[in-house]
């Protein structure tokens, strides 16, 4: 008798306790309870914090602890947790930043990211943390990506949003804009759309992927009247790109770029953090997904942090949760496909 074959296992990590995460969860998974799902879905996160907000939203799912991964079993209509004890959220602040939330919040993140290692789940989606809690917490990381970049001794990653229409791609992340000038390379330009090529191809499936730069100043510097970056780093990236067969184009102006460029590109390499966000945000705030790409792990998210202000209120949006779950699932899809060949 043939075995069956078993589901995909994506974990979500519950994120920042004093923040959306576990109310996003949970109406999440209200929301999938009677649907037919290709994938297994539980939580890493703290079992007894659930449980309250479960019974303070009143969203009425059935609840189960596991100490183990090995005690995970497919169960109809129970939200499974992984919870291993070792943190304190008894005390925490709601919709503050909180030590031991963010402590916490960076063990949910250890702890999923050994068993993506391990091969005992396939990808990892991740609820919203705080960075400065994290950092309170005794995790030094700048957020999500730079963490686990390091969990994973991965050295070329990069930050993707995708939403709707628009995917793109970050050469600088988190810093501040005063810095971008110094950190942007020619270098730096070219592994950037290196990686975009191969997570385009590898992990959305397609074949030749066609991809635009912008450049860093007005009007692209106006032949270096505001700025030579373009002429200087960005214009001799692209054309050695493009010498080994890269379909990447620019540089083009940010400012008239995104009204004209839907479905015109795959994705959109942008030099700095708002210059991609803003625009991506704009057209898709509520479905927008955070993709790492570059890591050995599967690894998305939302595209929006703790939201203090509006916890246990009931008007947190879990849509963008449900687009990082099933992003994070076709990425798992297209990488087994791609093993096959």
């Amino acid at each position: 008798m043939q075995r069956k074959k078993e589901k995909i296992k994506i974990a979500i990590t519950m994120g920042d306790a004093a923040g959306i995460g576990p109310e996003i969860i949970l109406n999440l998974f209200k929301h999938l309870e009677n649907k037919s799902l290709p994938f297994e879905l539980f939580v890493i996160g703290n079992y007894e914090w659930l449980k309250y907000v479960n019974k303070k939203l009143k969203i009425n799912l059935k609840l189960m602890k596991k100490k183990k991964i090995e005690e995970y079993r497919s169960e109809k209509r129970i939200i499974q947790i992984l919870d291993t004890d070792d943190y304190d959220l008894s005390k925490i602040k709601i919709g503050a930043i909180n030590k031991e939330a963010g402590k916490a919040s960076g063990r949910f993140i250890e702890e999923a990211v050994n068993l993506a290692l391990n091969k005992e789940i396939d990808g990892i989606v991740t609820a919203p943390i705080n960075k400065e809690a994290l950092n309170l917490g005794g995790y030094n990381y700048a957020g999500h990506t730079e963490m686990l970049a390091e969990l994973t001794k991965t050295k070329n990653y990069g930050m993707m949003l995708a939403a709707k229409w628009l995917k793109v791609v970050l050469v600088t992340i988190h810093i501040a804009i005063k810095e971008v000038s110094k950190q942007i390379s020619e270098e730096k330009i070219i592994e950037k759309v290196r990686l975009t090529n191969h997570s385009l191809k590898i992990d959305f499936g397609i074949k030749e992927p066609e991809i635009a730069v912008l450049g860093l100043n007005p009007h692209c510097g106006e032949n270096g009247l505001f700025g030579d970056e373009e002429e200087r780093l960005i214009k001799p990236a692209i054309l050695k790109l493009q010498k080994e067969g890269i379909k990447v184009f620019g540089p083009f102006a940010s400012d008239t770029f995104f009204p004209t460029a839907r479905n015109k590109y795959d994705c959109v390499i942008c030099m700095y953090h708002d210059q991609g966000l803003i625009p991506l945000k704009y057209i898709g705030f509520s479905s927008g997904v955070n993709i790492t790409i570059g890591l050995p792990i599967v690894r998305t998210s939302v595209d929006h942090g703790t939201a203090y202000d509006i916890v246990l209120q009931n008007k947190a949006d879990y849509n963008s949760l449900k687009a990082a779950v099933f992003t994070a699932y076709q990425i798992i899809k297209n990488r087994k496909h791609n093993e096959k060949k």
